[in-house]
């Protein structure tokens, strides 16, 4: 599998899934000398472990006190691109919302929200139909204290709610959106060994430098595996993310139990095959992922298949995954932006051609990235998926 980045990086360069070139972060973290202690304490984190401090850790952890989205942050979102892609999922959202029966009040979450920009994007659009708007109740889950001053400042004159994890949100009928947050949750790494899988660990050289090793044989590991690794020759490396599969399955038994809608847009495969995709991102370049942790985005490539399967086990339905490029065709995007266009100065309608080059491009986002599905059963055709 190609490792290659996905997210946009700026509002000007290259995305993601596109070659940047350099690295380097100069002096410690704070949060590296945790890391070296816990080591010596406790011996070897795994992958996931040190994901999930070197992103989430009350203190130091990135998500907790950095704003990285936009040109003066580490990358930029799809939204952040074109004011197209929030005003086609404001639309999307409004057709789910009538087919669930147009509930009043009913939650329009969105797990994530950076800067607010899509929440603004898709309350502008849907302002139009007034019984939505005022049956939308705005729930974000977000834990970066920096972005909800953001959110609140650019969503001036709603009524929001925030939260710190999904099983927090409130029940009732839903509308979610989740654009480029899976990618964030912590992964774990698996090396067929002679001996057996081998759990990818991150330990510490005699100089204190954080390095990758591997445990002993895990005997039971096979059962965390897909199936296209059970003859795997020695040498292959997997990945999986039990917690987002855990995730999605608690949003598909929300929406059967609550009626609702998920919409997932990340960057990723539908199976997997192996490879590695962790990477970190600082200041729009790719970085080392074990120097100074806390201070880069670390992602990895989403498995669609298997939060389909998940899921699925709780008797919903699943559409999807299709490319993002085919998803914002379907819903029309061509069309807006020649309406846009039509009234765009040259410089602007320019702009406008390239950002939906970059969307939908399957050299660009349009591939790489896939959306997912989850509705009550019997929601019927989900739009963007059919024609």
């Amino acid at each position: 599998m190609n490792p290659a980045k996905s997210r946009a990086i700026s509002l000007n360069s290259n995305t993601k899934s596109e070659q940047a070139a350099g690295s380097g972060v100069s002096g410690d973290s704070p949060l590296l000398d945790h890391i070296r202690r816990q080591i010596r304490a406790t011996g070897p984190l795994t992958v996931s472990e040190f994901m999930s401090l070197a992103l989430y850790d009350p203190q130091f952890g990135y998500y907790r006190r950095t704003r990285a989205i936009g040109k003066d942050g580490d990358f930029v979102t799809a939204p952040e691109i074109s004011q197209m892609f929030g005003e086609l999922i404001g639309v999307w959202c409004y057709q789910c919302w009538l087919q669930l029966g147009s509930p009043s009040p009913f939650n329009l979450i969105e797990l994530g929200p950076g800067r607010g920009t899509l929440m603004a994007d898709i309350l502008r659009t849907t302002r139009r139909w007034e019984e939505f708007s005022g049956a939308a109740q705005i729930q974000l889950v977000e834990v970066n204290a920096a972005l909800k001053d953001q959110q609140e400042t650019l969503l001036t004159g709603h009524k929001i709610c925030w939260y710190e994890d999904v099983t927090m949100l409130p029940e009732g009928p839903f509308v979610l959106i989740a654009n480029e947050f899976f990618d964030c949750l912590p992964v774990r790494q698996f090396v067929k060994s002679l001996s057996g899988w081998r759990e990818r660990l991150v330990g510490m050289d005699q100089t204190d430098t954080l390095t990758f090793a591997l445990s002993e044989p895990i005997p039971s590991a096979h059962e965390l595996l897909p199936a296209s690794a059970m003859h795997a020759d020695d040498g292959a490396f997997f990945e999986v993310n039990p917690t987002a599969t855990s995730l999605c399955t608690e949003i598909a038994r929300r929406a059967g139990r609550d009626q609702g809608a998920a919409l997932i847009i990340d960057y990723g495969y539908t199976e997997n095959t192996g490879g590695e995709t962790l990477q970190a991102l600082k200041d729009h370049k790719y970085a080392d992922p074990l120097t100074n942790p806390g201070s880069a985005d670390l992602t990895a490539h989403v498995n669609f298949g298997a939060l389909a399967r998940a899921a699925a086990l709780e008797s919903t339905q699943v559409t999807g995954p299709v490319g993002q490029g085919q998803f914002l065709v379907t819903l029309g995007i061509d069309a807006r932006a020649e309406r846009l266009s039509a009234h765009a100065t040259p410089e602007q309608a320019e702009a406008i051609r390239a950002a939906l080059h970059r969307l939908t491009s399957n050299e660009q986002m349009g591939n790489l990235f896939k959306v997912l599905a989850i509705t009550s059963r019997d929601f019927g055709p989900v739009a963007g998926f059919h024609s």
